[in-house]
């Protein structure tokens, strides 16, 4: 079993874990915060030479990118504050383009109590589940530049013998 897959991160750990992820670094995408339960998390799209495209707004790879990492290494650390060990992935994703991205964009993930409380209870039952979440990407006017669509995998992480870690 790998030691980062069981490693329980601080909100702090887990944002510069991703801030310095390269996919993110280097299309100037940032986490802004991660909540105390992890259960809430702000992402910043910078606008640079390097996330536009030919029409000078943000690049649309760049906003899907942003949106990826962060769902699945919010699950990750959840159940990993709560002694689980799980394995986490965004399995699918689809994203609605609504307006240029001439300005900065933010993404917010929120998981709300009965998220967390059905996916408990679906990894207690069947030790995987799927959940699919929606997020905006909205500019600094209010504009809603993009709707993402996104579902993530969770499992109960495997032994070496293939058995599941918890419960």
């Amino acid at each position: 079993m790998s030691r980062l897959q069981n490693r329980k991160l601080s909100p702090w750990a887990m944002k510069w874990m991703l801030n310095l992820f390269p996919p993110l670094l280097f299309q100037r995408i940032k986490i802004m915060e991660v909540s105390q339960d992890f259960q809430y998390c702000r992402v910043r799209v910078k606008r640079s030479i390097w996330t536009r495209n030919l029409h000078g707004t943000t690049f649309g790879g760049t906003i899907y990118s942003a949106a990826d990492s962060p769902l699945p290494m919010l699950y990750w650390q959840l159940f990993a504050q709560r002694g689980l060990q799980v394995e986490s992935w965004l399995q699918a994703g689809q994203i609605r383009y609504e307006k240029p991205a001439a300005t900065e964009l933010i993404l917010e993930f929120r998981l709300s109590d009965e998220d967390v409380a059905w996916a408990t209870a679906e990894l207690e039952s069947k030790g995987r589940f799927r959940q699919s979440i929606d997020v905006l990407a909205v500019d600094l006017n209010g504009t809603i530049c993009a709707r993402i669509s996104m579902e993530a995998y969770v499992r109960l992480a495997r032994d070496e013998q293939g058995a599941h870690a918890a419960f």
